[in-house]
């Protein structure tokens, strides 16, 4: 089984894909493609990095790039949870595969934007201002090859909404797991 996950900045994939790694998925995420390259380049891994890093490669490789060369690294027969699916096409690579399904995790804004502050990342966006300012480059894109979330989302199969505690978002995630 495959579960992709896409959302917002900060609006609970981590959090989804650990629990899901405690009932026995491995986890892979197309940011990871980025981060190496990144590394190989001595370049600092920032979001803005990383974003411009992913809209390279998809400009160079096609918009599914990044979901291809992580999937190229899937073992068959086992189950894994994809984190950071970013655009329609990425979303796509994802769900042709047999046993596989997209969810879309999300939260509100200010929730996202107080628990990104809580984690105290230098590189993150201080005021909310700067936050929306960010998100807005993430949202929507006419160029195929760029992050374009709001694709992603509405072709998800399913949605989760985080905008609880830990333990309620727990119990979604096994309830999703029930109906598959």
């Amino acid at each position: 089984m495959i579960i992709g996950l896409t959302g917002e900045n900060c609006a609970g994939k981590g959090t989804v894909a650990e629990y899901l790694k405690s009932k026995g998925f491995l986890y892979r995420s197309l940011s990871d493609v980025l981060r190496e390259d990144l590394e190989k380049e001595s370049k600092k891994i920032t979001r803005e990095n990383l974003i411009e890093k992913g809209n390279s490669l998809r400009a160079k490789h096609g918009p599914a790039a990044l979901a291809k060369k992580t999937v190229e690294r899937l073992d068959e027969g086992k189950n894994y949870i994809i984190d950071s699916i970013r655009n329609a096409a990425e979303a796509q690579e994802i769900k042709s595969f047999p046993n596989s399904t997209l969810v879309y995790v999300c939260a509100p804004p200010k929730t996202r934007f107080e628990r990104m502050k809580s984690r105290g990342r230098e590189s993150d966006p201080q005021t909310f201002e700067e936050f929306g300012v960010l998100e807005g480059k993430e949202m929507k894109n006419e160029d195929r090859t760029k992050q374009s979330l709001v694709d992603a989302f509405e072709i998800a199969d399913l949605k989760i909404e985080n905008d609880g505690t830990v333990e309620e978002l727990h119990k979604k995630i096994d309830e999703l797991l029930g109906s598959l």
